[in-house]
């Protein structure tokens, strides 16, 4: 049995150059940013996707939450095994392909059952990426600059969503029904889901250019490279749980307001101001874009000054500060009387939802050594979806 009691080193980790560290990084948010377009265009096609499938509010909302989270969450963590043993390189190669498959599958439902299940194997997919995707960056940033690389990675979360909403917003207004041999008749929202499983042919490629780098800050020391079996992190994670359950909890309440919110933004804006798919796709997305990207970076910036500062726990505090400004833009944007009040409300919401995402993702792999960080971000991942997804 591995001594998790302390983390033995033999000298400093020595980290890969810098540039060819943040081509990591860009390739990694590039398949992020798929992978939230890919789950997330089901929002902005809510009325086809009802009326071609006649379903309720219900169903679509197990088909936006329930069916993607429940294998997302539970299968990360078996997959995070992998991730703390094996190439974590190839194993989010095999995901993008799943969950492009997948996405592209949507398209052809014609039942919610069908609907449901690609759905499900959308999730399978995108559940290999971000478990191993953090422990990748923790290999090749030092901590000094490991946020800063985690914020920018997790940039994708409002990127994605917003091109999700315009991309989607604009190909519904355009593109045509088609018949498929063997098939019949696709109705434009099918179509939508073709061709936003596309990209993941280009991201697959990008992925072969990225080397699996050298493992840093092992328990036991350098030489060994087996991930630790899952009752002795849970162990680990229960004689630190100050540490891990009150700061995971504290996520998972903050996502259960992101993602329940954002899940119904466009529909709300349609239903309650009448605005119609393309207008709500282009300003929402234009939000989620412009002030997740300077949320998620402003606050990646303050917790290295904090840092600057003497202030160890900085990626916590700037988590606080984030959870404090949230909830009054949450609570008051849905409330205005016009849809461009409600909007700019909504801008401070999507702003301070992102301030501490890079800082959240930072501190658990600061706290945790290299063999179990992948299932200990899936642990994360586990319970923050659970929650908010």
């Amino acid at each position: 049995m591995v001594d998790l009691q302390k983390t033995k080193t033999a000298g400093d980790p020595v980290y890969i150059n810098p540039v060819y560290a943040w081509y990591v990084v860009s390739v990694l948010l590039i398949a992020y940013i798929v992978s939230f377009l890919d789950r997330t265009i089901l929002t902005l096609l809510v009325k086809p996707i009802r009326a071609s499938l006649d379903i309720s509010d219900l169903q679509l909302s197990l088909l936006h939450g329930f069916a993607f989270a429940l294998f997302y969450t539970v299968l990360g963590i078996p997959i995070a095994r992998i991730a703390d043993s094996r190439s974590r390189v190839r194993l989010i190669s095999i995901g993008i392909v799943v969950w492009s498959v997948m996405t592209t599958v949507c398209g052809f439902a014609r039942t919610f059952l069908q609907m449901f299940v690609a759905r499900v194997g959308v999730g399978v997919g995108e559940a290999t990426l971000s478990p191993a995707a953090y422990s990748l960056l923790s290999d090749y940033f030092p901590r000094d600059t490991l946020t800063r690389a985690l914020s920018v990675y997790q940039t994708a979360i409002y990127v994605g969503t917003g091109l999700a909403m315009i991309i989607g917003g604009a190909l519904i207004a355009v593109v045509p029904a088609i018949d498929i041999p063997l098939y019949g008749r696709m109705e434009p929202w099918q179509v939508v889901f073709l061709l936003v499983g596309l990209p993941g042919i280009a991201v697959f490629a990008l992925m072969a250019t990225i080397r699996e780098p050298a493992r840093t800050g092992m328990l036991g020391g350098p030489g060994i490279a087996t991930a630790i079996p899952v009752p002795e992190v849970l162990r680990f994670i229960a004689r630190r749980r100050q540490a891990y359950a009150y700061f995971i909890g504290g996520v998972a309440a903050k996502s259960l307001a992101f993602y329940g919110v954002g899940a119904w933004i466009p529909t709300f804006f349609m239903r309650t101001y009448h605005w119609d798919v393309a207008t709500v796709g282009l300003w929402y997305g234009l939000v989620s874009i412009v002030f997740g990207i300077l949320g998620i970076n402003t606050g990646g910036s303050f917790s290295i000054w904090l840092r600057s500062r003497g202030r160890s726990d900085a990626n916590v505090r700037v988590s606080l500060i984030a959870e404090a400004f949230l909830i009054p833009f949450g609570v008051l944007a849905p409330l205005m009387p016009s849809g461009l009040i409600s909007m700019t409300l909504f801008c401070g919401f999507v702003f301070f939802a992102s301030f501490s995402v890079g800082c959240q993702a930072a501190a658990l792999q600061e706290i945790t050594p290299n063999q179990m960080r992948a299932q200990v971000s899936a642990l994360y991942l586990f319970l923050t979806n659970l929650c908010g997804i």
